[in-house]
């Protein structure tokens, strides 16, 4: 039981940092448009500040399960 419980939150934490990897490029993304437009829209501020918070709160959610890219 214990040794599925393992697996379960292993995946669940490759899970978390494929998120965080997504989250950061369409972030990067959103911000390259976003300065190389003229007159951003306020649509495309609002998605480059959703993008920003979802990308930092997985930050914190990883810190809290003390997870990094490197174990």
């Amino acid at each position: 039981m214990l040794t599925k419980k393992k697996a379960k939150k292993k995946a669940m934490d490759q899970q978390l940092l494929a998120d965080i990897k997504r989250l950061k490029h369409e972030w990067e993304t959103l911000e390259n448009i976003i300065e190389h437009s003229i007159e951003p829209s306020e649509e495309g501020l609002l998605d480059l500040s959703l993008a920003k918070s979802k990308y930092f709160y997985l930050l914190r959610e990883a810190r809290h399960r003390k997870i990094n890219a490197l174990s």
